[in-house]
Parts: C-alpha cells; structure tokens; sequence
C-alpha cells in the first residue's frame, strides 16, 4: 500500500509540473505581448519550445511511472 501511494504522487507530480510550465509561460508571453506586440513571432516561437520540452519532460516521466507501477504488481 505505501509503494502504491507514492507511485500516486509520483503520477501527481507528473501531471501538475507541466500545468505550472504551461501556466507560467503562458503568463510571460501574455506579458510579453502586452508590452512590445511587434515581436509576436519571436515569442510564439520561444513559447510553443518552452511548451514541447515540458510536455516531453512530462511523457518521459509518465512512462517512468508506469513502469514503476507494473513493476510494483
């Protein structure tokens, strides 16, 4: 029952790590674009990269976790 709680968290963390990253740049490129609209593209770019990289980090740390879990069983 303990290994199954913490393999709980681990999938929790997994899940709220990228939700910050997605939040947080989502809310620098709002600013962003507030402040110099000119360079929209710029910030696209460098926005929808800082998203794919959390989004792989979070893949790979979902599968680490199932394997976790299948080999908990």
């Amino acid at each position: 029952m303990n290994r199954n709680l913490s393999l709980i968290i681990i999938f929790g963390l997994c899940v709220l790590g990228p939700c910050m990253v997605f939040a947080a740049s989502a809310y620098a490129s709002i600013s962003a674009l507030g402040r110099n609209p000119s360079s929209a593209p710029k910030i696209f770019t460098a926005m929808v990269l800082a998203m794919a990289f959390a989004e792989i980090l979070a893949f790979i740390a979902l599968l680490i976790g199932f394997q976790l879990f299948s080999a908990s069983q």
